[in-house]
C-alpha cells in the first residue's frame, strides 16, 4: 500500500482484526455481486469503499423511478441507464483507485459458473428463487463462500453459505430447490426502504469477514429481521444429507 491507502483505509488498519495485512487481503481480493438493486446498491457502495480491489457487479436492468425509493447507488440523472454501470459510476466516485467490471447481462448457469470461479466472495442480491438456486450451484461446484440476502415489506434475512468447510449447509438445504417457492415482487407487496440498506450492510459486512477470515460468520445460521419491531431472530441450519445440490460435493 502506498502512503495515500494507507491514510484511506486508516481507520480499518486501526483495527486488530484487521491491520495492514487484513487490508491488503481486501485489496487483493475479488468479490461477485449479482444483483444492483436494493441489496446490491449498499452492498456494492460498503465494498467499494472498503477497498476490495476487483469488484464484479452483474445486472441486467435499467434505472427505473420506483427503483429511487431505496435503491441508493442511483439518481435521477441515470433513469433509463443499465443499473450495473450506474451503480459502477457511484462506486468509482467513492473509491475510483479499485478495479469494477459492470456487466449488463442475464447470466445464465455456464456464466455464472465462469464469473463464481474467478471470485474470492460472492454476494446475492437479487430477488427470485430461479436465480438464487443457480448462483448456489455454481457456488458449490467451484466452493466459494456465497453471502445471501434478501427483503421483502418489513421483513429482511440475510445468511453466509460456505461449501469451503465440510458439513456446512447450502442454499438449497434451506430451500430445497424441487420445492414450489412463489417469488414476492417488491413492485406488488412494497418494501420499507431502510431495510435493504440494512440488510445489504450486512452482507458487504459478511463478505469482508469472509476475506479476511476474521469473527465468525453467519455460515449455519440465518438472521431474519423484522423491521417493523425491529427485532432480530438467529435460526440454526443444518445441511441437508439428501440435498442434490451439495450432499454429493467433496468435503
Amino acid at each position: 500500500m502506498d502512503d495515500s491507502q494507507l491514510l484511506r483505509y486508516s481507520r480499518h488498519i486501526l483495527l486488530d482484526e484487521i491491520g495492514i495485512e487484513g487490508q491488503q487481503t481486501l485489496l487483493d481480493a475479488r468479490a461477485l455481486i449479482i444483483g444492483a438493486g436494493g441489496l446490491g446498491s449498499p452492498a456494492a457502495m460498503f465494498l467499494a469503499s472498503a477497498g476490495v480491489g476487483h469488484i464484479t457487479l452483474v445486472d441486467n436492468d435499467t434505472v427505473d423511478l420506483t427503483n429511487l425509493q431505496r435503491q441508493i447507488a442511483h439518481d435521477m440523472d441515470r433513469v433509463g441507464q443499465p443499473k450495473a454501470q450506474s451503480a459502477k459510476a457511484t462506486m468509482a466516485a467513492i473509491n475510483p483507485t479499485i478495479v469494477i467490471d459492470a456487466l449488463v447481462e442475464r447470466a445464465g448457469d455456464a456464466r455464472l459458473s465462469e464469473l463464481v470461479s474467478q471470485a474470492d466472495v460472492v454476494l446475492d442480491c437479487t430477488d427470485n428463487f430461479a436465480t438464487r438456486h443457480a448462483v448456489n450451484r455454481a457456488c458449490v461446484a467451484h466452493k466459494k463462500p456465497l453471502v445471501s440476502g434478501a427483503v421483502i415489506r418489513f421483513d429482511g434475512q440475510v445468511s453466509v453459505f460456505d461449501p469451503r468447510s465440510g458439513g456446512q449447509p447450502c442454499y438449497s438445504c434451506l430451500f430445497p430447490q424441487d420445492q414450489q417457492f412463489e417469488d414476492v415482487a417488491c413492485s406488488t407487496m412494497g418494501v420499507f426502504a431502510p431495510l435493504v440498506g440494512v440488510v445489504g450492510a450486512m452482507q458487504a459486512a459478511e463478505a469482508l469477514k469472509v476475506l479476511m477470515g476474521i469473527g465468525e460468520t453467519l455460515a449455519g445460521r440465518l438472521l431474519l429481521l423484522d423491521g417493523l419491531r425491529m427485532e432480530w431472530t438467529s435460526i440454526a441450519i443444518s445441511r441437508n444429507d439428501s440435498c442434490p445440490v451439495c450432499a454429493t460435493s467433496a468435503d
